[in-house]
């Protein structure tokens, strides 16, 4: 028993500072998962309703039915996300439609929260699509 408690701390010896001292890795992590879940939800409205939601329109009309023009054609009941996630620091995810309404780009801005950046600053992007 003694060795395996043994062998059980020195792995946790080894592994734990690793995960313990990257906290912003595993944000970047999430973000570029939260990435690819909208972006699904965006092809989906595009599929539904003929082009993404509008730069005005945003992330929200994933959630709630627009108001604004265009409206979509076809809304499902529960929408496309059930809310709009925020980036794993705390700021709503960069959204662009292009003019003709085929592309889109998705971002966060990292942890700095400005354009660029290198490491954990970095943007993670999800676009253009």
């Amino acid at each position: 028993m003694i060795v395996v408690l043994a062998i059980i701390a020195l792995i946790a010896g080894l592994i734990v500072p690793n995960v313990i001292g990257r906290p912003d890795e595993a944000r970047v992590t999430v973000a570029a998962a939260d990435l690819r879940t909208v972006s699904a939800a965006l092809k989906m409205y595009r599929l539904d309703n003929g082009a993404y939601p509008t730069t005005e329109q945003g992330l929200e009309a994933l959630a709630k039915r627009p108001t604004s023009a265009p409206l979509p054609r076809t809304w499902p009941e529960e929408g496309y996300l059930a809310e709009v996630p925020r980036d794993p620091w705390d700021r709503p995810y960069v959204y662009r439609r292009s003019a003709a309404g085929n592309a889109f780009e998705l971002m966060s801005l990292g942890r700095d929260g400005k354009p660029g950046g290198e490491g954990v600053d970095a943007d993670i992007k999800a676009g253009p699509r």
